[in-house]
């Protein structure tokens, strides 16, 4: 496909110019996300993990149609993070890192788009400003450490809505390449997220049309070519969803009632309980948590943190559709605000909203090229934020200077039942546990001391390029964090105890999820302890679905037999265990951030030498 090259990159001087913008992005990107490749820290528990083994049992059964966790169908996500995943493991082994790179390329190019977007519509100032706002956002930043295919989904967006323009800009010469490019880009985000690929860009396209009143213009449907481009999203979009309908029968279920014990096969499942019924709140099982309105409003000022005190500024632009620029900043409003209007009437979690960051960093960063009182004001605002920043974590270390530090950091947070996405485990920390993460404390000090004294003492660009070096280094300070969560958040220890102990058969006390950082590192089968639960449900009745749910009994009689078994369970639920099988059964192996792994067989001093020193050994 000949995709067009802009008209203000064409010229050498021009072109050379924008060069240096998108290398200014490129280099802060990557200081950002490249480095998040490497381990540690690890694979975390839960979704992270998920997707990872989800991706090697593709790989490894040669089933691409079909994802499966534990042998037991699982048929609510489209399959294009995975087949990345798989692939990278095919060429590169398979490594955590590995799993990383998708996630990692796609926000590092989500940077240069919207970069190159914003020069499009506004100028290279502008341009160069939103390719900041969002490469170095927390928002980005944050819900890029999990292997969830959202980014990728925020860059088929944007290309799509930037398609868009594209096609309607009465300057561009090349409309039909444009038209197709907003079809692929559709089609490929069905593949990462199914009809909200559609819906989001679809329905902002549709209300800035109407806005616009050209909805019913024949010049307008000409050049979007509408059916030459659903041709093209079906061609990249319906083969999966063929195969898959035919791979897990029946074909459809005329029902809206999703229930336990209920299998009406892959199509049904993905398209009436995936999305009409998850939109509704009555999906089956409700296994995912809801973020109030407000907050998931609110949330947005930490999200596109720093940039966010750029906001108020917004208000003074002109959203008039008299040129590029109008036009596009009219299209960044009716984006974002289909986008939280949607999930106001929905479930929400932190990261739904995502979609809407790259719109947003275009109204922040024409904001901030234009300039005006509200911009100078937003600097001194992030000044004054970023001291009291600097000055918390200087407090911080003075009151944890002599605490000392056993173990590991989970003996020093409180358990709360709460989102472990993004923020969800703010409410663990505890004074204590601040000692556990003295360096880097000592770096996001210095970070907000750079944030600080550069928007303190400039202003404009200057002040811009000052805050966005403040978050590459703070980001560094969340990766060192990061690192020493690893205990909490990561089962790794446990899977190198295992990995050295002698073979034997692995059982979860619970949902698969809460330890499936230890099936990826160990590449095993489990069996679930109680663990019919959550998104292993379904699937779990599909024809031929394997028995790995045991209950109480069956876990009796395993562990009573003559064969080595293994348990890891959290260290709250460690009574029940001893309820059911006595505690002298319990024979520790090791144990690592409130988790611990158990046997029911004498391990020799040689096999229990092994284990790693971060956990506990008996025998």
């Amino acid at each position: 496909m000949d995709y067009p090259i802009p008209a203000d990159l064409r010229n050498g001087p021009h072109a050379r110019r924008h060069l240096s913008l998108y290398l200014v992005i490129l280099l802060i990107a990557a200081a950002i996300y490249v480095g998040c490749m490497v381990s540690p820290p690890w694979l975390m528990d839960d979704v992270d993990s998920v997707q990872a083994q989800i991706s090697r049992t593709m790989l490894d059964s040669g089933d691409w149609v079909t994802a499966r966790i534990d042998g037991v169908a699982y048929l609510e996500k489209s399959p294009l993070n995975y087949w990345l995943v798989a692939s990278f493991f095919r060429v590169l082994g398979t490594h955590d890192w590995a799993a990383r790179i998708p996630g990692v390329f796609s926000a590092v190019v989500l940077s240069l788009i919207t970069c190159a977007f914003g020069i499009w519509a506004f100028g290279k100032r502008a341009g160069l400003y939103a390719g900041l706002c969002i490469s170095t956002c927390v928002g980005l930043f944050l819900f890029t450490r999990i292997l969830i295919p959202d980014v990728m989904l925020v860059l088929t967006i944007t290309m799509a809505m930037w398609a868009f323009l594209r096609v309607l800009d009465p300057e561009e010469a090349h409309p039909r390449a444009w038209a197709a490019a907003m079809a692929a880009s559709i089609g490929i985000g069905f593949l990462l997220k199914s009809l909200v690929a559609l819906v989001f860009p679809a329905a902002a396209a549709v209300i800035y049309l109407c806005v616009t009143r050209q909805m019913f213009s024949w010049d307008v449907w000409k050049r979007l070519r509408p059916f030459s481009g659903l041709v093209i999203g079906l061609a990249i979009a319906t083969p999966w969803v063929v195969l898959a309908t035919l791979r897990n029968p029946p074909t459809f279920a005329w029902t809206l009632h999703s229930g336990p014990g209920e299998y009406h096969g892959f199509l049904w499942f993905y398209f009436i309980n995936e999305q009409l019924l998850r939109f509704l709140n009555m999906r089956y099982p409700r296994d995912y948590a809801t973020v109030p309105r407000f907050y998931f409003w609110a949330l947005h000022l930490v999200w596109l943190f720093p940039w966010s005190v750029y906001f108020p500024a917004i208000a003074k632009l002109s959203f008039r559709p008299t040129d590029r620029a109008g036009r596009t900043r009219l299209l960044a409003l009716c984006w974002t605000g289909f986008l939280l209007a949607f999930f106001t009437f929905s479930t929400t979690q932190e990261y739904y909203s995502m979609p809407c960051y790259p719109a947003l960093a275009l109204l922040a960063g024409s904001a901030m090229a234009e300039g005006g009182d509200w911009v100078r004001w937003g600097t001194r605002a992030l000044a004054v934020i970023s001291g009291i920043a600097a000055l918390a974590c200087a407090v911080l270390l003075w009151m944890v200077r002599n605490v000392p530090t056993p173990g590991d950091i989970s003996a020093a947070l409180v358990a709360h039942p709460t989102s472990k996405l993004s923020m969800g485990h703010i409410d663990d920390l505890t004074i204590t546990s601040f000692a556990y993460l003295r360096w880097p404390l000592v770096v996001a000090a210095i970070a907000f001391l750079i944030g600080g004294l550069g928007n303190w003492r400039a202003t404009g660009h200057r002040a811009f390029l000052s805050a966005a070096l403040m978050m590459v280094v703070f980001f560094q300070a969340a990766r060192l964090a990061l690192v020493d969560f690893d205990p909490f958040l990561s089962s790794r220890p446990l899977a190198e105890a295992l990995l050295h102990s002698p073979d034997g058969q692995l059982i979860v006390n619970g949902q698969y999820y809460v330890f499936s950082s230890l099936v990826f590192y160990t590449n095993r089968n489990v069996l679930l302890l109680n663990g019919r639960i959550n998104n292993l449900v379904y699937g779990s009745y599909a024809p031929k679905a394997p028995d790995v749910f045991i209950d109480d009994g069956q876990f009796k009689s395993l562990w009573f037999a003559q064969e080595r078994r293994y348990v890891v369970s959290t260290n709250a639920k460690v009574p029940q265990l001893e309820d059911l099988v006595g505690a002298p059964k319990l024979i520790l192996v090791a144990d690592s951030g409130g988790k611990s792994l158990y046997t029911n067989l004498p391990l020799t001093s040689s096999a229990a030498a092994l284990n790693l020193p971060a956990g506990k050994q008996k025998y």
